[in-house]
């Protein structure tokens, strides 16, 4: 294995197109052109392999946001729309399974989804939405904190509950129902028409 990196891309396309426990590790060896005695050489198991390339992924998607944090720092609410229009381009690649998988086979993966969920998204949106109210694009009388739990957290469970909502909807379109519509429902008359 010549590149830890484009291994741990390779493995985690395959893990959220089929499942991290549907897709085994000959399937991965085999898709690879290299043996299983080649991945055990860097990896101690399947486990380790599914939270490592799940931290690259991670990884990556913080990169996302931290980039388009800084492009928006006067604009909290755009950085809010930008940020899960990121998530959401990332979600689209899971397939439902993925994230069963993770909670029932990989704990250890699972919490740090969870973990990166609750800082990344859930702390840096919360204090976007401070700002935005700060700035008076957002009615004084709106709980944040409540706003954030309600509406824009655990998005993935919205999208994949019955049937994988990517399947009958555009991404923009979800973008639009999911977030768009719940910050005009609590942005003020003057910035509400600026929302799009």
């Amino acid at each position: 294995m010549e590149n830890k990196e484009e291994f741990l891309e390779f493995a985690i396309s395959k893990f959220l197109k089929f499942g991290s426990k549907r897709f085994t590790l000959d399937d991965l060896a085999h898709e690879m052109g290299i043996s299983k005695k080649t991945i055990y050489q860097y990896f101690s198991s399947k486990e380790e392999i599914v939270l490592e390339s799940l931290k690259y992924l991670l990884t990556k998607v913080q990169n996302e946001i931290t980039e388009v944090i800084e492009k928006e720092k006067t604009n909290p609410i755009q950085g809010i729309i930008a940020i899960y229009r990121i998530g959401l381009d990332n979600l689209k690649k899971f397939s439902p399974s993925f994230l069963l998988g993770l909670q029932k086979y990989y704990p250890r993966a699972n919490e740090l989804f969870n973990e990166f969920r609750a800082n990344a998204i859930h702390d840096c949106v919360l204090e976007l939405l401070q700002q935005a109210q700060i700035n008076g694009e957002i009615r004084k009388n709106v709980n944040l904190a409540l706003t954030s739990h309600i509406y824009l957290n655990r998005l993935e469970y919205v999208l994949f509950s019955s049937n994988n909502l990517f399947d009958q909807y555009s991404s923009s379109e979800l973008l639009e129902h999911l977030v768009i519509n719940n910050l005009r429902g609590i942005a003020t008359q003057s910035y509400a028409p600026n929302l799009s």
